[in-house]
């Protein structure tokens, strides 16, 4: 079986995936073994890879959107079979049994795992996965149009929800990568209008195509106050101008798992009981009802595909904001 090993963090133009061979995965008594047909390549395995996000475990195989066929089960598994198709999410495992666990919010379990950090990921041709946390994935999709689905689908629809944005409000999306994309489909399903800002000149012309109200870049004032706002960026500062936005009452939803410093901002600005909430993760329920919706409404995704053999390739597109819609390594 081929993987892509990363063994040291570092900047993606030095190339630090490497290519390794390694026998084909036998599954424990929980898990099942996938054959990977598809892995979406996401901002935060480019965070894990340059050592923003420090690493949990080291050699690691990075990616956690992943969608494949069943290849084995292990003794104790009943839910899935040989054959079906299953995905791969970023949330791969959880004790199950801590307060948060125990009340629908496995997304803060301290012993948490997850797909490409603390376990193997989906750079490969097989991973390994418990088989409680493994996805259904919605038959009208193809392998490639369900990948990004499984990271930046489902935590845009977390963030979503965080942000309390309701049908028929006024939405900002602060960053228009593959997760605001997504994102703002199912606002407008929502009937939502929406209001993108973006620093790039292509990303503003693509969200207008799409039916966003008004768009600029992150330092421009939307012409109306906004109920609620989501920042994708990774730069704190995006947040604050993101705050300047929302009116009283509203909340700025800060969809990052890694973020530098947020720049000191008065307190007017947070007065009003405006709010600011972080998004951490996603649950299993999340992952259910967002990949319903998006079979619903359908969600488009636009993959650019790489085979395995180029993931540093990808990613140093993915840097450089040449990538459109969302990069998708296949195995095939």
């Amino acid at each position: 079986m081929r993987r892509q090993i990363l063994e040291t963090p570092s900047p993606v133009t030095a190339r630090p995936l490497h290519m390794s061979e390694v026998d084909r995965l036998e599954p424990s008594e929980c898990e099942i073994v996938i054959d990977v047909a598809a892995c979406g390549i996401c901002r935060t395995d480019l965070q894990i890879i340059e050592g923003d996000l420090a690493a949990r475990i080291l050699p690691v195989v990075p990616g956690h959107q992943v969608v494949g066929r069943v290849a084995a089960v292990g003794k104790g598994v009943s839910d899935w079979s040989v054959g079906e198709r299953a995905g791969v999410a970023w949330l791969a495992g959880a004790c199950g049994s801590c307060e948060y666990c125990r009340s629908g919010r496995e997304n803060l379990c301290a012993d948490a795992v997850f797909a490409g950090w603390s376990s193997n990921g989906g750079y490969a041709e097989q991973i390994a996965v418990r088989s409680g946390f493994a996805i259904r994935v919605p038959g009208l999709f193809s392998d490639v149009e369900a990948a990004p689905l499984l990271c930046g689908g489902i935590i845009g629809y977390r963030a979503l929800k965080i942000s309390g944005i309701q049908p028929g409000g006024r939405l900002g999306l602060y960053g228009f990568g593959a997760s605001a994309l997504l994102a703002m489909q199912v606002a407008t399903f929502w009937g939502c209008d929406v209001f993108v800002a973006t620093r790039s000149p292509v990303e503003q012309e693509r969200a207008i195509e799409m039916g966003a109200a008004w768009t600029g870049s992150y330092h421009d004032r939307p012409p109306v106050a906004l109920d609620a706002a989501v920042t994708f960026a990774p730069v704190g500062y995006v947040v604050v101008e993101a705050l300047k936005s929302v009116a009283r009452g509203g909340t700025v939803a800060i969809n990052a798992i890694h973020l530098d410093r947020i720049p000191e901002f008065g307190y007017d600005l947070l007065w009003g009981e405006r709010q600011l909430r972080s998004v951490a993760n996603f649950t299993r329920q999340d992952a259910t009802e967002f990949l319903a919706l998006a079979a619903e409404i359908p969600i488009r995704t636009v993959p650019d595909v790489y085979p395995l053999g180029d993931a540093n390739l990808a990613l140093i597109r993915l840097k450089e904001g040449l990538v459109e819609g969302a990069a998708v390594l296949v195995t095939g």
